[in-house]
């Protein structure tokens, strides 16, 4: 098993090239959300099913799409529903997520209004002590376009693109979370699952509450939690059978602690 994190150009030439070999080789590409979720489990399954080779590389949900209606992998992976136009793809659910704003561990404010956030991100709360923290100004993350993140977050907060006022731009969650990290007066928002797993691993972010709901798989799955999506591979046409034993594999029972263990939600009939 193979993860890579490239740049779009370089990774859709790989993929171009990886989706030719030999009818075993399973490729996917998209979401930095799933791909970590998507790589344990192809682990798992080569050493299920010696001579199966998976190949994972990201580059957002936007390329998993664009990906597997041009043919180029074998599943796109998505954090997000499809759209209307994008109706030519089959979207296999996985797992669910929520999507929640972090802070420096050290930062005091625990929680987050829609307001806060949109007064935030389009730069009318430029300082911590308005949100009754510490006399600093707030360094504002935000996700890049092409992102399944910043669209669920836009969906939430009714913003557009053009209304926001970043102070840096970021790609993966991971990029998201050492930017907070790395500044203690900065804020972001990124996959809840992503995040609480550096948490627990004592990186230096914590998660806020969301309009006074705690940002858990337990509110996720219970359907509390206000900023939800689902995690899903995409695929056009007929699936391989190699790539249709995959997928049966990540969804099967068997396979759950591996959802849990990154703190998502599994699909329960």
């Amino acid at each position: 098993m193979r993860i890579a994190l490239l740049s779009p150009a370089i990774a859709i030439a790989l993929v171009s090239c990886s989706g030719k070999k030999g009818e075993g080789t399973i490729v996917l590409t998209g979401s930095s959300t799933v791909a970590p979720l998507v790589a344990d489990a192809a682990v798992r399954f080569e050493k299920q099913f010696p001579g199966r080779k998976v190949e994972v590389q990201t580059g957002g949900s936007s390329r998993g799409i664009a990906d597997a209606l041009n043919g180029r992998t074998t599943f796109g992976m998505i954090s997000r529903e499809l759209k209307p136009d994008e109706a030519a793809l089959t979207a296999h659910r996985i797992a669910l997520d929520g999507v929640g704003v972090i802070v420096h561990r050290d930062n005091a404010v625990t929680n987050f209004t829609r307001e806060d956030l949109i007064n935030i991100y389009t730069g009318k709360i430029s300082n911590w002590k308005m949100l009754r923290g510490k006399d600093a100004p707030i360094t504002v993350a935000n996700k890049a376009e092409g992102r399944a993140t910043l669209e669920v977050f836009l969906e939430y907060t009714g913003l557009d693109s053009a209304d926001i006022v970043a102070s840096v731009v970021v790609g993966e969650n991971q990029q998201a979370i050492k930017t907070v990290v790395a500044d203690p007066n900065a804020i972001a928002y990124v996959s809840i699952g992503a995040a609480a797993s550096e948490a627990a691993a004592g990186t230096a972010v914590k998660l806020a509450n969301c309009d006074g709901i705690a940002p858990t798989a337990e509110n996720v799955a219970a359907g509390k939690f206000p900023i939800m999506r689902p995690l899903q591979l995409v695929t056009q046409g007929e699936i391989p059978a190699p790539a249709r034993e995959f997928l049966e594999f990540l969804t099967a029972p068997a396979n759950r602690d591996l959802i849990e263990a990154h703190l998502y939600v599994p699909i329960t009939e």
